[in-house]
């Protein structure tokens, strides 16, 4: 059922979430409102179909000539790669400090899950001692059957030797102190102590928070000599409430979800309520913990430039593109912030933060500059309010990366790069040039290297340092938080000042790395250095000349169809956009579209090429679905695939991500996921 505002056809339980709870809030007039939408959607639809269908053009440019995808004298001619701006500095204002001058995790978080996205808002502070216990960061685990003294103590060396390194005593170690007088004295450098809350210590390290907590009274304050109870991180200074790849939303019901738990968050009264133990628990936004915020600073972010919504239909009878939908509404209810009429506040400097993800390259970015610019306008807010986080993770956006920021360079805060999503484009790029390596040699390939390198220091030449973020790409495997410790300080020894994490525990482990690492220092010290050239981020990875071994073959094609079927049969069956995976070794992972789209484009590459014949293809996919069938086994709402293969529409969601990958745009994945989830739906109804 749709209703018409100002023209266009909006789904009704669209209009009712603006016009009921959205609007009236903010005192904005519902027919302005909608005539404002309409003239931006009169003005940026039309743009936005031009600059897809730019996008298949230079893709068609490059099918023909398969060889030239990584001659830059080819892509140079067919506007693929444009002119490096002049040495420029971005001039981006009113940035929050956890954005422009702190350096810590970051959490990316599903917004259709209330309960994850206030466990990501809530992960600002983190118990080093929980996140110590409970996981694999420390050598054995803990025994069953309440508190186990020996993990206990372990847990308490490992902390105070953090202390001993964040914050020094002038002589002896954290491990000996045994007073009951002012810990500070015994400092090696008091002004690294900033405030006290109650009897307990708040310290400043790098630019984060360290809180000793002092309570003789807790079981484990009781037994130290110190009375330290626990030690508490600032953990996760930002997090993306996600709109995009880790969520399923395919329709106004889908999408009205979302929004309303993002506006939640932005009035404060974003509430979950959960059973745990036999018992009802209630989730809420933590409170500031006195003059320092209880929260993470949130982005929202956005999807691309790609899909249409069903949620509204323009005057020409089109669906709307999504990215537009989301850039208005996104914005539209952030002015409870702005205006601080929610219970807290997210930013503190007047800004929003959006994260644009699948750009390619400056003139699709530039789309996005002038399409925020027509939203501040529509809410009558000063120029450059809405920020925008580029998503380094399209080949031609990489390329050219100096000039995608300078098209945003008044209100960029945010790059980063994304390993799966790039490598998805790097194939579809150069799908006819030849087979690809195994994906296991893709992170030893020339381009991720030169990828990598090169966007931390093209920030630096742009000015990013001091003012935006530099981020790195997510740890997916949250059981493994050892080989997390032991491998992510590369993020911050790299000069990037955020990366991401997959839970609020990997958050205070990971904030560890940026207490060991003076990533602005670190900055400074890269600063100069030369910026890789094109030449090995545009060198393509073929296996060239490779004798396939037949066994090596059905591995990968193992691998691959394992990873697609267990994410995909979630996202239709039961619309779950990201959850943790397992792999074809039962090895939990953070899975999202991005990690489907590199696994769906891989083996289709294969399968143009003749590495993989479409019958190995096949035995491949029902080998696969019987594994995940039982993989899944404990979960009451699963349904099997195998033996089930011509009615599983989540089965033939994967089939047609191989089979149709090579006509897929850019090797996306969304318009066959929404195809089958809502067909999905429609049969549940």
């Amino acid at each position: 059922m749709t209703v018409i505002r100002s023209g266009l056809s909006v789904a009704e339980p669209l209009a009712r979430f603006v016009e009921e709870q959205v609007l009236p809030g903010l005192d904005i007039a519902p027919d302005g409102w909608w005539a404002g939408v309409a003239e931006i959607f009169a003005k940026f639809a039309p743009e936005n179909r031009a600059l897809l269908a730019t996008r298949d053009a230079i893709q068609a440019m490059i099918d023909v000539n398969p060889g030239l995808s990584g001659d830059e004298g080819f892509l140079r001619e067919i506007g693929y790669l444009v002119e490096e701006p002049a040495p420029f500095a971005i001039g981006t204002r009113n940035v929050d400090p956890e954005i422009a001058t702190m350096a810590g995790p970051q959490l990316v978080v599903p917004a259709l899950n209330a309960r994850f996205v206030l466990n990501a808002a809530n992960a600002r502070w983190g118990s080093l001692y929980d996140a110590l216990y409970g996981t694999d960061a420390l050598p054995g685990s803990a025994k069953p059957g309440g508190y186990d003294v020996e993990r206990g103590s372990q847990v308490i060396a490992f902390a105070k030797a953090f202390l001993d390194e964040a914050v020094p005593l002038a002589s002896g170690s954290w491990a000996d102190l045994d007073c009951d007088d002012d810990i500070d004295v015994y400092l090696a450098d008091r002004s690294q102590l900033v405030g006290r809350n109650g009897k307990s210590y708040l310290f400043r390290h790098n630019g984060l928070h360290i809180e000793v907590v002092i309570d003789y009274d807790h079981p484990i304050g009781r037994t130290d000599p110190a009375g330290i109870a626990d030690v508490l991180l600032e953990s996760a200074l930002t997090a993306i409430v996600d709109l995009e790849d880790s969520i399923a939303a395919v329709d106004a019901e889908d999408k009205v979800a979302a929004y309303a738990n993002w506006l939640g968050l932005m009035r404060g009264d974003l509430e979950e309520s959960f059973d745990k133990g036999g018992k009802t628990l209630t989730r809420r936004l933590n409170p500031d913990r006195g003059g320092l915020p209880g929260r993470a600073l949130l982005f929202v972010r956005n999807v691309g430039h790609l899909m249409t919504t069903p949620a509204l239909h323009l005057a020409d009878g089109r669906e709307a593109p999504e990215g537009v939908l989301d850039a208005i509404l996104t914005s539209t209810i952030a002015l409870y912030d702005l205006r601080g009429l929610g219970r807290y506040r997210n930013s503190r400097t007047g800004s929003v933060y959006i994260v644009k993800p699948k750009m390619h390259g400056p003139e699709e970015c530039a789309f996005t500059n002038r399409l925020f610019d027509a939203v501040e306008d529509l809410l009558v807010l000063p120029r450059h309010t809405i920020k925008v986080g580029v998503m380094d993770e399209e080949r031609r956006t990489s390329a050219n990366l100096a000039a995608c920021i300078h098209a945003v360079r008044d209100r960029i805060v945010f790059i980063n790069t994304g390993f799966l999503d790039r490598t998805g484009d790097e194939i579809h790029t150069s799908m006819r040039a030849g087979p690809m390596v195994p994906k296991s040699e893709m992170k030893g390939a020339d381009w991720i290297k030169a990828y990598e390198d090169r966007n931390v220091r093209i920030g630096l030449a742009c000015g990013l340092s001091g003012k935006a973020q530099i981020g790195k790409g997510m740890w997916a495997a949250p059981d493994r938080m050892a080989d997390m410790l032991a491998q992510k300080i590369a993020h911050p020894m790299s000069g990037a000042n955020t990366a991401w994490v997959p839970s609020p525990t990997a958050a205070t482990l990971h904030a560890l790395h940026y207490h060991q690492v003076d990533v602005f220092a670190r900055q400074k010290e890269i600063a100069g250095e030369a910026i890789p050239s094109l030449t090995p981020l545009l060198t393509v990875p073929l296996a060239i000349g490779r004798n396939w071994q037949a066994e090596e073959v059905a591995q990968e094609l193992d691998n691959n169809a394992q990873g697609m079927l267990g994410y995909v049969v979630r996202w239709i069956d039961q619309g779950v956009g990201c959850s943790k995976v397992p792999d074809i070794h039962d090895v939990g992972l953070m899975e999202d579209r991005a990690t489907l789209r590199i696994s769906s484009q891989h083996m289709a590459n294969w399968l143009l090429h003749g590495v993989a014949q479409a019958e190995d293809v096949e035995a491949a996919l029902k080998r696969m679905a019987a594994k995940v069938d039982g993989q899944n086994a404990d979960d009451p709402l699963y349904r099997p695939m195998a033996g089930n293969e011509e009615a599983s529409l989540a089965f033939k969601a994967a089939r047609a991500l191989v089979f149709e990958g090579v006509e897929q745009p850019n090797g996306y994945t969304e318009p066959l996921l929404h195809r089958f989830r809502a067909e999905a739906k429609a049969v549940a109804r």
